[in-house]
């Protein structure tokens, strides 16, 4: 390969860690392939201007990240395994939907290191209100809005434990155990584990490419007397639809007339483009739509940071029951720091990155997957959807867990086998962009049926 040369993120962090940052960068972005060997100490400082010591501190820190190893006279590589490596050790996991890259160790130093001389410390170590904090309420108005689109006032923000409490707390405020909650037929895996515990009853809505069907929900509605309405309208899990501005005003129309409550789960908005954003329907319907974001998405979901919205006062407080009556108030210190890397920029350089690591990732999958994935309703996704049957999706994922690809169960999103069946593909757990086209490509040869017949065309 070409001399590599990185390109050196500024910052107040130490020169040799943003140099370590830039190693890290780039053989996520695939352009340090594992086994790659880095330019001597001497080559690098003098293309980069600084000192070999400087230099040595940086690989050293990238060995101590596990992105590099040093061999003693042989010089710097590129840690990682190959495909059949990686196959023989255990799979690769695009089973698990969440985003590649994210706070590092460093950011977390940084962020605990100013953390000490903020004003509001004090009060992670109180009780807290069950809204969450003032000062998290407003980071979260303020992320909502620069990463969502969406105007949401602080004063009506309740933060929650991650999206998945969000929806808890949402589900349990207007709907009943034993009720029958629609959403689409193939839906979050979550809300279905929700539905078990509690229990609801999940009614699957039919979807096309403009999302929900405004005929199948008026149809749901009447065939169940349903009064809440689940949906993922922004890059929906798992099919990736979103869903259009005219169908969401249809939507919402049909809530006013048959007094149905919605709940939206936005958990992939900030990951769609500004473009393929079309108004919420917390903008569309404010009197009965629960609004539900999550950092864990576009972020981080170790931080377990969600944001809620409630349409009136009264339900508003009776998910602040919910929440004093669970865990009394949302945990403090993580928000903080959340909060720390809005206010100093970190957030938005974070949240960048994952951004265009998504659209190179879908590019990726467009190249290998064609025709046979749904095309999204962004350029970038953190996950795609290849519709098939059942019987075919269940046999090309064993084909793919057999060859070291491990996919998400076929069954896990299926709300309504006979309205919707086919295969997720999560692209953000593989290491980088090289792994994930060997990934993907075992995923491509998975869907050629190994019996003699195609289970479906790839072009």
């Amino acid at each position: 390969m070409p001399v590599w040369k990185p390109v050196v993120p500024s910052g107040e962090a130490p020169l040799y860690e943003r140099i370590a940052d830039a190693i890290e960068r780039d053989i996520r972005d695939g352009g340090l392939p594992s086994g790659a060997r880095l330019p001597p100490h001497r080559e690098l400082a003098h293309a980069l201007s600084v000192s070999i010591g400087t230099v040595t501190k940086a690989y050293g820190e990238a060995e101590r990240r596990g992105l590099l190893v040093g061999h003693v006279g042989r010089g710097s590589f590129v840690a990682g395994r190959s495909h059949g490596a990686a196959a023989s050790n255990g799979p690769i996991d695009l089973a698990l939907n969440l985003p590649a890259g994210g706070p590092g160790p460093r950011h977390f130093a940084e962020a605990l290191a100013r953390l000490r001389r903020r004003s509001d410390l004090a009060l992670a170590a109180e009780y807290a209100p069950p809204e969450g904090l003032e000062s998290v309420r407003r980071i979260g108005s303020q992320w909502l809005q620069s990463r969502h689109g969406v105007a949401i006032d602080p004063a009506e923000i309740i933060q929650t434990n991650g999206g998945q409490h969000a929806l808890a707390l949402a589900f349990g405020a207007i709907a009943r155990p034993g009720e029958t909650i629609l959403c689409e037929a193939a839906t979050f895996y979550g809300v279905k584990t929700l539905a078990e515990v509690v229990p609801y009853r999940l009614h699957g809505v039919d979807l096309d490419a403009g999302g929900l069907k405004p005929t199948a929900l008026e149809k749901a509605i009447a065939e169940t007397g349903a009064r809440v309405l689940y949906t993922i309208p922004t890059l929906q899990n798992p099919t990736t639809i979103t869903m259009t501005a005219a169908r969401r005003k249809q939507i919402a129309a049909i809530a006013r007339k048959r007094d149905l409550l919605i709940v939206e789960d936005e958990a992939y908005r900030a990951i769609a483009a500004p473009e393929d954003r079309p108004p919420t329907f917390t903008e569309l319907a404010p009197d009965r739509t629960i609004h539900v974001a999550t950092i864990s998405k576009a972020f981080s979901p170790g931080l377990r940071l969600g944001f809620l919205r409630a349409p009136t006062s009264a339900i508003r407080e009776q998910i602040l029951h919910h929440v004093r009556a669970i865990g009394y108030a949302p945990p403090a210190l993580g928000a903080l720091v959340f909060s720390q890397w809005i206010e100093d920029g970190t957030a938005d350089l974070i949240a960048d990155q994952i951004v265009q690591d998504a659209r190179a990732r879908s590019d990726v999958a467009r190249r290998i997957l064609g025709s046979a994935m749904t095309p999204p309703g962004s350029q970038q996704s953190i996950h795609v959807w290849i519709p098939m049957s059942a019987l075919d999706a269940e046999r090309a994922a064993g084909r793919a867990l057999r060859a070291g690809v491990e996919l998400t169960p076929p069954d896990a999103p299926i709300v309504a086998p006979d309205k919707i069946s086919g295969l997720r593909v999560c692209l953000g757990g593989a290491p980088d962009l090289v792994a994930l086209e060997a990934a993907l490509t075992v995923v491509a040869q998975a869907l050629q049926s190994d019996v003699g017949h195609q289970t479906r065309a790839l072009v």
